[in-house]
């Protein structure tokens, strides 16, 4: 079975660069509401330092990942902050959720 993780990495679209001091949280989603799981702040090159969960940490389960744009775009544009749900599970390897944003409008898709 292929050990699982989780990474992310934002990119400004509208700049044409990596989204450096973005706050990261992921929050597992369980029967009793949401747990927070990490937090973390991107680099310069617009990814976290070490990844949200590690195999060693890694369960199988539905998690929030959510993007504080809105504070990196200074409160302008439209956004704020930015949910994206998603359900991971076990062997399915590495996880990858970037997300691609401007004040106005993101887009995410399953990375490699």
């Amino acid at each position: 079975m292929k050990p699982s993780a989780l990474t992310t990495h934002i990119l400004d679209t509208a700049a044409g660069r990596p989204a450096q001091g973005v706050t990261v949280e992921l929050w597992r989603i369980e029967a009793g509401g949401p747990v927070k799981v990490t937090q973390a702040v991107t680099n310069a090159d617009g990814r976290t330092d070490a990844p949200l969960l590690t195999p060693e940490s890694f369960r199988p389960g539905r998690y929030e990942l959510r993007f504080h744009i809105g504070s990196y775009f200074n409160g302008q544009g439209f956004l704020d902050v930015v949910p994206i749900a998603v359900r991971l599970e076990a062997g399915q390897g590495h996880y990858h959720v970037p997300l691609l944003c401007s004040p106005w409008s993101y887009s995410t898709y399953r990375g490699s």
